[in-house]
């Protein structure tokens, strides 16, 4: 019998996992990927919460193998700008798989599931970027750029937060918004003596005085980091070079009872700027035979800690909803309605917490005083963060 072919419209963590969960499922995916080979990869890092490489032991992939090239972060521990210490707070795990909240190089998250998807025969084509697509009783046709197209069964968009599948879908939905952040990041070539005897495995997050800043100490002793200064208008291409904005970063943090300044003038490049960004509720995920996933559904904050995650338990239970036999529409109705709440609390999450991080001077100083206060209260009764953790798909 032959399997029905999904097109996936984006080849980086939802749409390489949600390959492999289909193919699960008894389709034939075909990925494609706008962008070259390793092209926009070179960001900084992210962290993979244990909810969501849990969700990954559904595909059969061992969650420790994709995550290899990172290490273990499962606790967090929050200061402000003059050093005190306001709570430590756990990160999730090691869950009862044995997984633990960990933090890996963007690239190498990337290489690792692509390696996945090699080794299980699911092909993967570069340079095609999505322009448009039909659809009909029986599938979809989907045309590139490059003027070739492709047929199959069934659209997956996980073209990320500036989805051209979405656009399709919906022409009046809404567009990606500024939420007044901007991002930069990088890693140290080994040690800083400004963060000496800061153990492996614990995040620092630093309400600075000027803006916020979070790094970590990797197993071999280089400092991982990233920043995010507030501003009202989002940058521009060009508007910065190298030296600038790292003169820029230098500048916000000197002062500050942190490390920050130190780690960004060893770092031999500073990624950055860009802006960050997420999504108002977006009213159309999927037609009868096409679907969002990923940031192109429901981009959220860095600030959540959940972007990979989410992305993760998206393309598993849609391979879960999709068994490739029934009417593809009503799996992805069930898809829709096993994951919108979720993940439009979580969207919800990630916009309070980057919240703070742009308090003004008054507003700052009474977060400081009042986030103990604000952290025991909210863990009186256990981790409020356990419904967001220890979801496990089923």
């Amino acid at each position: 019998m032959t399997k029905p072919i999904a097109l996936i419209a984006g080849g980086g963590i939802a749409g390489t996992v949600a390959a492999l969960a289909l193919q699960r499922a008894g389709w034939a995916p075909r990925v494609f990927e706008a962008r070259s080979p390793g092209a926009g990869e070179l960001g900084a890092f992210l962290t993979v919460a244990v909810n969501g490489l849990s969700a990954l032991r559904a595909l059969d992939l061992d969650p420790s193998v994709v995550t290899a090239a990172g290490f273990p972060t499962p606790k967090l521990t929050m200061l402000n700008g003059s050093g005190r210490e306001l709570a430590v707070l756990p990160l999730g795990g090691p869950a009862e798989d044995g997984t633990t909240t960990t933090t890996i190089k963007r690239a190498d998250l990337y290489a690792a599931l692509r390696a996945a998807a090699t080794e299980r025969g699911i092909p993967i084509e570069y340079g095609k970027a999505l322009r448009g697509f039909t659809e009909g009783p029986g599938g979809v046709s989907i045309t590139f750029a490059d003027g070739s197209g492709a047929e199959g069964e069934l659209l997956v968009g996980a073209d990320g937060i500036q989805s051209r599948t979405r656009e399709l879908l919906d022409p009046d939905g809404p567009a990606p918004q500024y939420l007044g952040l901007l991002n930069a990041g990088g890693f140290t070539d080994g040690p800083v003596a400004a963060a000496a005897g800061q153990a492996p495995g614990m995040v620092h997050m630093a309400f600075g005085k000027r803006a916020f800043f979070g790094w970590t100490t990797a197993p071999d002793g280089s400092i991982w980091w990233f920043a995010n200064p507030p501003r009202k208008q989002p940058v521009r291409p060009g508007e910065f070079t190298e030296e600038s904005w790292r003169a820029y970063l230098i500048e916000l943090f000197e002062g500050d009872a942190t490390p920050a300044a130190a780690i960004v003038r060893a770092t031999p490049e500073v990624l950055g700027p860009w802006n960050t960004d997420d999504l108002k509720r977006v009213p159309t995920w999927r037609t009868r035979r096409a679907v969002l996933i990923g940031d192109a559904a429901h981009a959220v904050a860095p600030s959540s800690g959940q972007g990979a995650s989410m992305a993760f338990e998206d393309a598993v239970t849609l391979g879960l909803c999709l068994d490739g036999t029934t009417d593809p529409a009503d799996g992805l109705a069930a898809y829709e309605q096993r994951r919108r709440r979720r993940v439009e609390r979580i969207v919800a999450v990630g916009r309070r917490n980057g919240s703070g991080k742009t308090a003004g001077p008054v507003g700052a100083a009474i977060r400081d005083a009042m986030f103990p206060l604000f952290m025991k209260l909210a863990y009186r009764k256990g981790d409020p963060q356990a419904w967001i953790l220890d979801h496990r798909l089923t």
